[in-house]
């Protein structure tokens, strides 16, 4: 071998060994991380997608020198103890979780074990991280808080139906963040002249019950808080409101995918996206607690225009020419 083609084979292995990639398989390292998801496989493959997409833009493989550790609550957060209690028995390097039940539930189960949150509503409030540019502790990743979008989306709600004056209201009455949630929705009705009808749900029954409570005091839309027990239920919300001709502006595209007239909140698909990047740096050694918890980067107004024919609405250029996504 000549020592030129010596000296640029050398150069093309030194740049090689420097990606994440190349030092994964240099060391042989294989990396196992957790993901916590709140309802099911099937259900939030939507959100799974991105967050491996991220892994692998920044080298990490499955199967070659990364294992995901997935366990599910199917909307089940009674069973979210023994789930973290499975991954701290796998020994992995990393809990990745979404929303605020979940990422509280570690929380009291481990203070050693690095945390990658996403999408939790108000960390600091609810008493995860004591601040969101210094988390401290074993805590890092992304927050969804945004405290004007819940009158953002009575304001859009008003904008497609200018007659509505009674909305019935779907949030988790088990979640802290959900009840200050609930307090900021009647606060924002009440700004706007809109009596709401307010239904606490924490599992299947009461979920029927509220559907129950709908019929009898007949409110003019559906609003949907954002918490996963509703992502997980969201065919049956959706199948609902269209059966009983209910517009609603929520927070997750999924139950307009699912059927539901409208969505305004942010990007939950980027954020899982972006949490591959939290995840990278601790496997690399940064301390999660030194790593600002960061907060949404974009916003989503998704539409429905099936949904609107069914409800016999028409929804103004002025929301249409807003709108991130429009469902024909």
């Amino acid at each position: 071998m000549s020592t030129g083609y010596s000296w640029i084979l050398a150069l093309a292995l030194s740049a090689l060994a420097g990606t994440p990639f190349a030092q994964s398989q240099e060391t042989g390292k294989l990396h196992r991380i957790g993901f916590l998801g709140n309802a099911t496989a099937a259900l939030e493959a939507n959100l799974v997608g991105p967050f491996r997409d991220g892994l692998r833009e920044l080298g990490y493989v499955e199967g070659r020198n990364l294992k995901i550790e997935y366990r599910w609550a199917e909307g089940k957060y009674e069973r979210l103890p023994a789930l973290i209690g499975e991954l701290l028995d796998a020994r992995v390097e990393v809990i990745v979780t979404a929303g605020t039940p979940a990422t509280l539930a570690v929380k009291q189960a481990t203070s050693l074990t690095p945390l990658v949150m996403i999408a939790v509503g108000d960390p600091v409030g609810t008493g995860i991280v004591p601040s969101l540019s210094r988390p401290g502790g074993n805590i890092t990743g992304l927050t969804s808080i945004s405290p004007e979008l819940d009158g953002k989306r009575l304001e859009l709600l008003r904008e497609v139906v200018p007659g509505v004056s009674h909305v019935a209201v779907l949030w988790n009455s088990a979640s802290p963040l959900q009840v200050v949630g609930e307090r900021r929705t009647q606060a924002a009705a009440s700004a706007l002249g809109i009596r709401v009808l307010s239904l606490g749900v924490r599992d299947d029954d009461s979920l029927e019950k509220a559907f129950a409570e709908i019929l009898r005091q007949r409110p003019g839309a559906l609003l949907v808080l954002a918490d996963r027990l509703f992502l997980y239920h969201r065919e049956r919300i959706a199948k609902f409101a269209a059966e009983r001709r209910l517009a609603g502006v929520h927070a997750y595209r999924e139950l307009v995918e699912a059927g539901a007239l409208m969505s305004f909140g942010p990007s939950y698909e980027g954020m899982h996206r972006r949490a591959a990047y939290f995840v990278d740096r601790i496997l690399k050694g940064d301390p999660p607690g030194d790593l600002p918890v960061e907060r949404p980067a974009s916003f989503e107004l998704v539409v429905n225009l099936r949904a609107a024919k069914g409800l016999g609405l028409t929804i103004p250029q002025s929301v249409l020419l807003r709108a991130t996504t429009i469902i024909q």
